[in-house]
């Protein structure tokens, strides 16, 4: 058995699971998520714990079982407490700041860039240096992170550009000189 897979899922209260065929919806207090699972895997709803059952050995099942758990998991942990995932800007003049419902960032480039959050995340700017996204889709949070952090990766000389909070960065040594 998948360790991962063969762990029940407890239901907490104020969250509603509803199984319709291979479509679970989960409802809570930060929201709704829906997710299309494969058919392959059983999915059971019985006194507030879900369990995930697969059919067979095979590689693929074993597989499956695992990410089913850890889908139904995330989604269940999203409407309860919701994912966040914080971002840190170093660089002398990189800076983001809060444009209405816009994240506008100044990174260097000819322009500032403006960002619309996705539906479900919000996007808040405690300083200048720093941001903080967060939603009930864990999926969508860490893509959206994801696809800020890769406007200015964080580059190994100076240390400049947009990386994770608490993410170290491996800096290297820069030119050598000349040899007298």
């Amino acid at each position: 058995m998948s360790r991962v897979g063969r762990m029940p899922i407890d239901i907490p209260a104020g969250v509603n699971v509803n199984l319709d065929g291979h479509v679970i919806t989960v409802k809570g207090p930060k929201g709704e998520l829906t997710r299309t699972l494969h058919p392959d895997i059983k999915i059971t709803v019985n006194d507030n714990v879900i369990t995930v059952e697969r059919p067979s050995d095979e590689k693929e099942h074993r597989a499956l079982h695992g990410l089913t758990r850890a889908l139904v998991a995330n989604m269940v942990k999203g409407v309860t407490e919701g994912f966040k995932k914080e971002l840190e800007i170093v660089g002398v003049g990189y800076r983001a700041q809060m444009k209405g419902k816009k994240l506008a960032l100044t990174l260097g480039f000819s322009h500032p860039l403006e960002l619309d959050a996705p539906e479900g995340i919000s996007v808040e700017c405690p300083s200048a240096t720093s941001i903080i996204i967060s939603g009930s889709n864990n999926e969508h949070v860490g893509e959206f992170t994801a696809k800020i952090r890769n406007y200015r990766l964080p580059e190994p000389y100076k240390g400049k550009g947009i990386r994770y909070a608490g993410e170290h960065v491996r800096r290297k040594a820069g030119k050598a000189g000349t040899k007298k």
